[in-house]
């Protein structure tokens, strides 16, 4: 089965500006540059360009996607920073916005490989990517993207969650007036340091769900929005709550994913893992990338997990998205390039 919606993508008119727009989280990680020590005794750190969605937008366009993120940064030089960051990745900046008073938030993990990497957020109570308003959005390219990726976090605070409801709205006003739209994706990226409780981001998660036509997220993810832990339950339903395809990454297990009428489940690529930490972005633009092309099912995610497995074999995120000739490469040959 060929993944695609009825509205094909071509009815927008004049073409939308954007193959996607993801909205939300952005800010620097610093990583050390040493792996199996804790920070107490890291000596030596890189920094990166950092936050979910942001990163999701960069993954895309290194598979030649034409991406805009909406994200805000703090008026201090880690905000120039991530600006120049996301403008050198090819990607659009218009709509990130410089706030006053709140810094760009900063992220620390620590490397343990293969399978441990604890994250500390220094994100303070606002941060600027939380503070996105309604009245910043360009809603009518939102409604002609062909592809609008938003996660769960930023449904966690105001004004943010009622920006982030504009645009889903704004969605599917353009999808019911036939000016568009393409996908919508719902990345379920829960954070429980980031919620006052996991209640409120599973009420949010409902809320949100039957605007989505696609829900990615790992077995905890899944849990909060759904309130089911086993893949293929969780997966039927996330499809009941209205979306179209549902995505279960299952660690070590692979990937399971079902729509209506079919389901599939890819084994891991196997890489010697460096940091896991930026591989749900590259799973995410290589999704995106699945999703335009209209790729059979099977084809999206093996392709996505391959993506994926890429960037968990090297130390950072953004900088070491794949393109999509490495993706294949990959996927070819069974070890990273």
């Amino acid at each position: 089965m060929t993944i695609c919606h009825s509205d094909e993508v071509s009815s927008i008119p004049g073409g939308a500006l954007y193959d996607l727009i993801t909205i939300g989280r952005s800010g620097v990680d610093v990583y050390p540059l040493q792996t199996g020590v804790g920070l107490a005794d890291v000596e030596t750190f890189g920094k990166f360009l950092g936050g979910s969605p942001t990163n999701v937008a960069v993954a895309a366009a290194r598979h030649g996607l034409r991406p805009a993120v909406i994200t805000a940064v703090g008026a201090d030089p880690f905000g120039e920073f991530v600006r120049r960051a996301i403008r050198g990745f090819g990607v659009d900046d218009a709509y990130v916005s410089t706030i006053e008073g709140p810094p760009t938030p900063v992220t620390f993990c620590e490397i343990f490989p293969p399978d441990h990497f604890p994250i500390y957020f220094y994100r303070g109570e606002h941060p600027p990517d939380l503070r996105i308003s309604t009245s910043s959005l360009d809603l009518d390219a939102i409604g002609a993207a062909r592809l609008f990726w938003f996660s769960l976090t930023g449904l966690s605070k105001e004004p943010s969650a009622s920006a982030h409801a504009a645009a889903l709205s704004a969605r599917r006003s353009a999808r019911r007036s036939a000016r568009g739209s393409g996908w919508t994706v719902f990345d379920l990226d829960y954070r429980p340091t980031l919620w006052e409780s996991r209640v409120a981001a599973h009420e949010a998660a409902q809320r949100a769900l039957p605007y989505a036509d696609v829900a990615v997220g790992n077995l905890e993810e899944v849990e909060t929005a759904v309130g089911v832990r086993d893949p293929e339950a969780a997966a039927r339903a996330l499809l009941v709550a209205g979306v179209k395809v549902a995505i279960v990454k299952m660690g070590p297990e692979g990937v399971f994913a079902r729509t209506s009428e079919e389901s599939t489940v890819v084994e891991p690529v196997e890489v010697k893992v460096v940091n896991g930490i930026g591989a749900g972005d590259a799973f995410g633009g290589a999704v995106c990338l699945g999703l335009l092309r209209g790729w059979p099912l099977e084809r999206t995610i093996r392709f996505a997990n391959a993506a994926g497995a890429f960037v968990a074999a090297r130390l950072a995120c953004a900088d070491a998205m794949p393109t999509t000739a490495e993706v294949e490469d990959l996927l070819g040959n069974g070890v990273p390039s």
